[in-house]
């Protein structure tokens, strides 16, 4: 017999394959680095690509940026255009990358009304690539959550 943990997480694994699979709003907007998806498709890896240009999530707890503590940003994977500064990283526990602000100008957002719900989504300002989300629930002296797909982004350590 199945326990209402399993459930719960049955039903979310389950949401996440439909939000992995739906189809980008963002796609609309010009943004000032483009591609065609067949070019996309070559430049990201399968994970990539489903995150960054099909508004897809990544499994909680299996970025390597997750445990990522040096100093330096956070870019975007999709055109390497610095997003999240170290100093605004904290551990949300939720599983994903959180950041309490962006870098200035780095990100957008929209929002994104899919499994019966309203979030904001944000998105890399230069490609248009699908970071995660922001929600209220955050640190000061923001109080927001970036809660961002690692798979979505690379790190840039500082140079000393």
């Amino acid at each position: 017999m199945s326990s209402r943990r399993e459930i719960l997480l049955g039903a979310a694994l389950g949401a996440l394959g439909i939000c992995f699979s739906r189809q980008p709003a963002i796609a609309r907007e010009v943004f000032a680095v483009s591609h065609t998806d067949a070019e996309w498709k070559t430049l990201l890896t399968p994970d990539q690509y489903a995150v960054l240009r099909r508004e897809g999530t990544e499994r909680p707890f299996s970025s390597s940026l997750l445990k990522e503590h040096g100093r330096g940003s956070f870019a975007c994977a999709g055109c390497d255009q610095n997003a999240f500064s170290s100093t605004t990283k904290f551990d949300s526990g939720t599983g994903w990358p959180s950041f309490w602000a962006p870098l200035d100008g780095a990100v957008g957002t929209s929002k994104d009304a899919s499994l019966g719900m309203v979030r904001t989504e944000v998105h890399c300002s230069r490609c248009g690539g699908h970071l995660g989300h922001v929600f209220d629930d955050g640190p000061k002296p923001t109080g927001l959550r970036y809660c961002l797909n690692g798979v979505a982004m690379k790190f840039h350590p500082l140079s000393a």
